[in-house]
């Protein structure tokens, strides 16, 4: 991650803290304080990324509905699956042990 990156990283988490609406405007102003040169599109790409958006919420947020949602849904719909495909490959292992034995390969032998 650039340096103008991270500024303008920081400056949003700024706003965000101090409950002010993330503007390109206000970005901008933050970043010339800090002395960080900052290209002009990124002051618009964040202040519409975080439109309308509760940054502190996201931040607190991060990942738990995504990862939960899917977690549950194939723990439901694929818990039989999941318990088929384990006894089969146990199965597996327990033929290919068996083979190795009958041709005299037991790793004590």
């Amino acid at each position: 991650m650039s340096v103008a990156e991270r500024a303008i990283s920081y400056a949003s988490l700024i706003l965000a803290d101090d409950d002010v609406a993330i503007t390109a405007d206000k970005l901008e102003a933050i970043t010339k304080a800090a002395g960080v040169a900052v290209e002009a599109i990124y002051f618009s790409l964040f202040a519409k990324a975080f439109e309308g958006k509760d940054v502190k919420e996201l931040l607190l947020n991060v990942g738990s509905a995504t990862a939960a949602a899917p977690a549950a849904g194939g723990a439901a719909a694929g818990g039989a699956a999941a318990g088929a495909a384990a006894a089969e490959e146990k199965k597996e292992e327990s033929e290919a042990e068996e083979s190795d034995e009958d041709m005299g390969l037991g790793l004590f032998d």
